[in-house]
């Protein structure tokens, strides 16, 4: 049996005592106003508070405003020596001999501006081609990459997109210094009307993200086991005390992490123990200290042979495939992307963006930099 999309939610997902509703529209102005008040452009905060409206509806508290705008503080326009972020940046499109291929030189605009705007291309691209792909170099972080590949196999394609994380945080499997990202792949699947959702596949190599590090840290939780590492490489669950990310999955993790890398190098990338820490680099020395993108986009109708078992269509097929997984038994599972789902038909049924009351303190501290007008007293508890 598939899931369902109206079957009866995990309560645990977002729901709780201590959860607030957040309005969007009031969520989204506050996002926006604190990126304007840093500098960047009326078009470039609708963008920013798009993504993060997008990663609150969805449940992803890892990579939320809060996440988006201490990033930017830290790396981005907030970094006064060395800015990875610069508001109002031009995306420069560089020549490329392929049809099917764009290659731009972000020159550190914001990331979330400039991946919507990369993914799309990449589906006009594969509307003509079949597949079309997207390198980008010099950028900013994106932040949660599912989101993208999302709204994009809602439009009915199959995308995929990795970034070189950040920072290189995380420890090589058998090494004992941070020379990786967390470096994230995201994949999306149409697959709305076999299952009511698109199927999102979208991790982290790391056993855990740095953002959720954060959350824990705020929340005051503690980390799950073999994650994470302090600063004499001892594992440690307390957030705290982190210093370095260990990979998932041993040396698994680190191959799909070090690709990630790998493609980023290709694209022009520079040295990952340099990516966000101008300080290091050498005076005089060209290095870059920015992330990169790579996103490709596939037109369904580009995979199909047409010569699908049982009079059944390329849908339908797809449909089959997924039922066959998850029956014989296995109706309890889950399909990637169905969590995210139901958070967002959750956020629907609660009107509103949820956030934990800690979480809305930060708003409240967010609001006051910028001027704008924000009373969390006046949200309701779900």
């Amino acid at each position: 049996m598939l899931p369902r999309a109206d079957r009866p939610l995990n309560s645990a997902i977002l729901c709780g005592m201590s959860n607030l509703i957040f309005p969007a529209e009031t969520h989204n102005a506050l996002v926006a106003a604190a990126y304007v008040h840093r500098g960047f452009t009326p078009d470039e905060a609708q963008q920013a508070a798009r993504f993060c409206e997008l990663a609150a509806t969805h449940g992803i508290k890892t990579h939320n405003a809060l996440k988006a705008l201490h990033l930017d503080h830290l790396f981005g326009s907030g970094n006064a020596k060395s800015p990875g972020c610069v508001p109002a940046a031009e995306i420069k499109k560089l020549p490329n001999k392929f049809a099917a291929a764009e290659t731009w030189d972000a020159q550190k605009k914001l990331g979330q501006a400039t991946a919507f705007e990369a993914i799309a291309t990449a589906e006009k691209l594969a509307d003509q081609y079949g597949v079309g792909m997207v390198s980008v170099d010099h950028a900013f972080h994106y932040l949660w990459g599912g989101g993208y590949v999302m709204d994009s196999a809602k439009r009915g394609y199959i995308a995929y997109t990795n970034c070189t994380a950040a920072l290189a945080e995380v420890v090589p499997f058998m090494g004992k210094f941070p020379t990786l990202g967390t470096n994230p792949h995201s994949w999306g699947f149409p697959t709305t009307d076999a299952v009511g959702f698109p199927v999102v596949i979208d991790w982290a190599t790391s056993t855990v993200a740095m953002g959720r590090v954060q959350q824990f840290k705020r929340e005051g939780q503690t980390l799950p086991p073999d994650s994470a590492v302090d600063a004499e490489g001892n594992p440690t669950q307390d957030p705290h005390k982190v210093a370095s990310l260990v990979t998932f999955g041993r040396h698994k993790g680190y191959g799909l992490a070090l690709i990630n890398e790998i493609v980023g190098a290709f694209i022009g990338g520079g040295i990952p123990t340099l990516r966000s820490r101008p300080e290091n680099v050498a005076a005089g020395s060209d290095e870059k200290t920015t992330p990169n993108f790579f996103f490709q986009v596939i037109h369904p109708d580009a995979l199909s042979s047409g010569l699908f078992s049982g009079g059944r269509d390329q849908a339908a097929n797809v449909k089959a495939t997924l039922e066959d997984v998850l029956g014989h038994g296995n109706d309890k599972c889950i399909l990637p992307g169905q969590i995210e789902h139901e958070a967002s038909v959750q956020t629907a049924a609660a009107g509103g963006l949820l956030f934990t009351e800690a979480e809305i303190k930060e708003f409240k501290i967010l609001a006051d930099e910028c001027g704008f007008t924000f009373d969390p007293a006046a949200l309701k508890p779900v």
